[in-house]
């Protein structure tokens, strides 16, 4: 499992790369790209600030990491989360799981996404023509973690 919490971005292909090694027994890789929206409700977005606790956000997204190798059987797995400031088209988030079967892996995905809305302790400052504002969280995330038991 790699974990990385970075402000730099990542190329998608070198991760996958990096997660695939030349194996051939992975019959499924799944990938999830987080993106920054230009608009929110009916608001324009200029940029996002992503602020975390370092330590803490690493441990959590482990965490999160660990519980879905638990469930599905996984070969390899990868979740990076960018923080700091970034603009409307900018990569957020990269979730990469790898399987011998791809139900295994598009499964561990998106319960990763689920679970990384919910859990993973970042908060977003989004700037509009209105100025910044602090984003809440949202209900339906909690509903969408809550499905998976």
């Amino acid at each position: 499992m790699r974990i990385s919490v970075q402000s730099d971005d990542f190329d998608i292909a070198a991760e996958i790369d990096l997660l695939k090694n030349k194996r051939t027994d992975l019959g499924a890789i799944a990938t999830f790209t987080g993106l920054v929206r230009d608009i929110h409700g009916e608001k324009d977005i200029k940029k996002m600030t992503l602020e975390h606790f370092p330590a803490m956000a690493e441990k959590e997204l482990a965490k999160i990491g660990t519980e879905a190798s638990d469930r599905w059987p996984l070969q390899g797995l990868t979740i990076i989360h960018r923080y700091g400031e970034l603009y409307p088209g900018d990569q957020i988030v990269l979730v990469i799981t790898t399987s011998h079967h791809r139900e295994a892996a598009f499964n561990a995905a998106q319960f990763i996404m689920d679970w990384l809305k919910t859990d993973a302790p970042f908060w977003k400052k989004e700037e509009t023509e209105d100025g910044t504002h602090w984003v809440d969280a949202k209900r339906d995330d909690d509903k969408k973690k809550d499905s998976w038991g």
